[in-house]
């Protein structure tokens, strides 16, 4: 039930997030799905490739299909201002919360396939934000997750977490998910960035 939950919320989250970034990028309406789907479903993918379960199983996610679907269908079909309105208040929060939700979803499943700590912690940052990297990429942008911003941390963060036991209790499940989205949205608010050396020179006044 756990895994439904935090699969369902994600699902959400990227495939209004991938649908929007289309649209901003004017896309067809077969652009628009696609990248919405490839959101959505991307970080799963990777995942599954990397702890060795069946690439077949994306195509038993009949209900997240229909979920994806139909959230991509509504962002289509609303106003404009509705959507701008969206992309500057709330895309952030829902970025965040299917960052949260997809790191803690690939972290259950990575542990109870019984893979070690570390296999854990690399499953929820790739759920997490593999489909976001696919998202950027075939939008033509730099991925966030490459940018000097705290993001991937968080995701592993949410790994660790559930390598040391959390998903054992559900209340300790919940706090997980609002701390990370949390940390996501102080990061953003703060503007906390992680180090960076750049090798190009500095303009000569």
């Amino acid at each position: 039930m756990d895994w439904e939950i935090f699969s369902i919320i994600g699902t959400v989250a990227f495939a209004l997030s991938g649908a929007v970034i289309a649209m901003e990028e004017e896309y067809d309406i077969l652009g628009v799905y696609v990248l919405g789907l490839v959101t959505a479903f991307g970080g799963g993918v990777i995942r599954n490739a990397l702890i060795e379960l069946p690439m077949s199983l994306l195509w038993s996610q009949g209900m997240y299909f229909q979920i994806a679907l139909i959230c991509i269908t509504i962002v289509f079909i609303v106003p404009r201002r509705f959507i701008t309105h969206w992309r500057t208040v709330w895309d952030p929060l829902f970025d965040a919360v299917g960052l949260s939700a997809f790191a803690i979803q690939g972290a259950i499943l990575a542990t109870n396939k019984g893979l070690p700590i570390s296999a854990v912690i690399v499953a929820a940052m790739l759920t997490g934000i593999g489909g976001g990297m696919i998202r950027d990429v075939l939008a033509g942008r730099k991925p966030l997750v490459l940018r000097d911003e705290i993001y991937a941390v968080w995701g592993m963060l949410a790994g660790l977490c559930i390598g040391l036991g959390w998903q054992q209790n559900a209340i300790m499940l919940i706090l997980l998910f609002v701390l990370v989205v949390g940390l996501r949205m102080i990061s953003l608010l703060y503007k906390w960035k992680l180090p960076r050396r750049s090798l190009r020179e500095k303009a000569r006044v």
